[in-house]
């Protein structure tokens, strides 16, 4: 069974999750800690449930996401996981951040690529790795099919999908990635987005505009 705590970090409001089972492994999702307050919360959270953190997953590489990749890295020694496609985003981190005004290090230590349909083991479970670009080129989803949930980054949110206004964002792919990857999936679904609260993927075809639009087309 794995349990799943959010926390929202940094002046976007980005969720940051930590997933860990039984055995106190634990998974980081999108660290976006960026204040050394925010890095205290995570790790004190850590310690406080003797977690043992094992993967860094990150399901794209927009700034608000991966602030605390080196943070992550150099406090637990951990390699985010991405798909290649985001390298070029995560190149531009700084120049993104600068952009806002906001000072960052780039991230310069290793990095594994993950492909579509990928299985990431986690313990005795297992994450497939759905690729769901759009929001951005290499935007990545990581599904639980046994507790029906996915880790959906800044595709789906509550009412309302990821914005394609940014450089590398392509709308068309956004609405491809929405109908063939996550559409299929059960209505039970639990969708943990990048920002917002936790929702239901049958309530998002009922009342989430976009939803409705793409299913009406």
């Amino acid at each position: 069974m794995i349990t799943i705590q959010s926390f929202c970090f940094n002046a976007f409001q980005e969720n940051t999750y930590v997933l860990f089972n039984e055995k106190k492994e634990a998974i980081i999702v999108d660290p976006g800690c960026y204040t050394r307050i925010e890095e205290k919360t995570l790790t004190d959270f850590i310690s406080e449930h003797a977690l043992t953190p094992t993967l860094l997953l990150n399901t794209h590489c927009h700034l608000d996401h991966v602030f605390g990749n080196n943070f992550i890295h150099a406090t637990y020694g951990l390699t985010p996981i991405l798909h290649a496609n985001e390298q070029i985003i995560l190149d531009r981190f700084s120049d993104a951040a600068a952009k806002y005004g906001i000072p960052v290090d780039a991230y310069n230590g290793p990095i594994q690529y993950v492909e579509d349909q990928a299985i990431i083991p986690f313990g005795k479970e297992a994450f497939k790795v759905l690729l769901t670009p759009g929001h951005s080129p290499g935007s990545i989803c990581f599904y639980h099919e046994k507790q029906d949930f996915i880790l959906g980054g800044d595709l789906i949110f509550k009412d309302s999908v990821g914005r394609t206004d940014f450089p590398g964002c392509n709308p068309q792919d956004l609405i491809k990635s929405i109908r063939d990857q996550i559409l299929p999936l059960p209505d039970t679904l639990s969708i943990y987005s990048g920002h917002g609260p936790v929702t239901q993927l049958g309530r998002e075809r009922k009342m989430n505009p976009y939803i409705k639009h793409l299913l009406n087309n």
